[in-house]
């Protein structure tokens, strides 16, 4: 696991799901190259869709924007090393 502490920038999951999208980042950070940001994605979405249900979306890179709904209490931004992790589960139509 690496070294690095994560910086929420916002969020509206409880803790006990932040910490496991944090852990999750971190695996995926320890698994693939730090430029490999769709297969961390991809990981990170199968973990929460295991772990939570299907509908999980992940974004991760060094620059990008977005704009989505989400359902409450699904949703984190954070960083972790030189990246930022976007995890949501999609709101239903």
């Amino acid at each position: 696991m690496l070294e690095g502490k994560a910086m929420i920038q916002d969020t509206d999951m409880p803790v006990k799901m932040q910490l496991q999208a944090m852990s999750s980042a971190s695996q995926a950070l320890d698994l693939f190259d730090v430029l490999d940001c769709n297969n961390m994605a991809c990981y990170i979405k199968k973990e929460f869709d295991l772990r939570y249900g299907f509908g999980w979306q992940c974004v991760v890179g060094s620059n990008f924007g977005c704009c989505f709904t989400h359902t409450k209490g699904t949703f984190i931004y954070f960083c972790l090393e030189t990246l930022h992790f976007l995890i949501f589960k999609c709101s239903a139509a």
